[in-house]
């Protein structure tokens, strides 16, 4: 009995140890799926707060619970079925869902770029007004959701990119857990960007004048931290837009653009040794992806600014 007793509690511990690694190997892939969609991450997150522009302080909060929980949708009930189906019995689609990706990228990054140089801004239907009232939060949230869908979708397909060799299950976990977390810390940090105004004033109003200070820093920091935050966005797009590009057309058969940014990174690699080297390589790859989204996107601009303006053309000439 002693000995049979032995055994089992032997065999609960071995399955322990097996259960425990395999939440650290989710953990882990999750880990690396979040880091390789982190550029679309650091999109998602400049993007939303302009859809709570222009409300009540005390609707901000809601509005970002509303979009959240859209989010999560939008991964759990329509992204993660589709990805899982095509991984499970498509994979070899999953490249070219990557490079479509990857150019809707940086079409967005260039798209952005060219906004900047021109003082224009494209008109896509969702920007905030001055109008408030459930119908307009309304509006905005489902405008929201369906900017959310598109950034989503990129980001629960890089992250099934990263562990597509991995087991049904494993990928269903790492999927659904990237899928909180991602959304967690998106719709977190726009909580706290969104209201830090309202943090700043508070403390503005406070007796203290450290606290004064600190309020008015906070409130005068928050344009600059915005237009931080977008610039970082939009070099996030272009760098990780052209990375996809490259590595995936590489994937679909076409190997050259691929082995020569491996090339590049190697050169930079080799220029000085040490830690260094790896620091230059990354930056060389980096650079040169954000040139190749940049060039791409230009391109893609090019087109979707060109074909809209000749449709009223032609209608008029019938």
């Amino acid at each position: 009995m002693a000995g049979g007793l032995v055994a089992l509690l032997d065999d609960v511990a071995a399955i322990a140890k097996v259960a425990a690694a395999s939440v650290d190997d989710i953990g882990a892939a999750a880990g690396k799926a979040g880091i390789k969609a982190a550029g679309v991450v650091v999109d998602d997150t400049a993007v939303t707060p302009r859809y709570v522009h222009g409300f009540s302080p005390k609707r901000e909060l809601p509005i970002i619970r509303k979009i959240a929980i859209g989010s999560i949708r939008n991964k759990l009930l329509i992204i993660l079925p589709v990805a899982m189906i095509l991984s499970q019995f498509l994979p070899q689609a999953l490249p070219y869902l990557l490079i479509a990706g990857g150019l809707f990228l940086c079409y967005e990054g260039a798209e952005k770029v060219y906004e900047a140089l021109t003082g224009g801004h494209h008109d896509d239907g969702e920007a905030p007004t001055a109008s408030s009232g459930p119908e307009h939060e309304k509006t905005m949230v489902s405008g929201a959701i369906r900017t959310d869908l598109i950034l989503s979708a990129e980001i629960m397909v890089i992250a099934l990119s990263s562990v597509e060799d991995e087991p049904f299950a494993t990928r269903l976990l790492v999927l659904i857990v990237v899928a909180f977390l991602i959304t967690a810390l998106v719709y977190g940090v726009v909580a706290v960007i969104v209201k830090m105004d309202d943090v700043g004033l508070a403390l503005a109003e406070r007796e203290s004048p450290f606290g004064q200070r600190v309020g008015r820093g906070l409130v005068a920091a928050m344009p600059k931290v915005m237009s931080v935050l977008t610039v970082v966005g939009i070099a996030a797009m272009l760098w990780v837009g052209g990375h996809i590009l490259l590595v995936n057309v590489g994937e679909a058969g076409f190997h050259w653009p691929a082995d020569r940014l491996h090339d590049l990174e190697h050169w930079a690699g080799e220029l000085v040794h040490g830690g260094f080297g790896s620091v230059l390589s990354w930056t060389g790859g980096t650079v040169a992806s954000a040139l190749v989204g940049l060039v791409v996107g230009a391109l893609v601009v090019l087109i979707m600014h060109f074909v809209p303006k000749r449709k009223p053309k032609e209608a008029a000439a019938h």
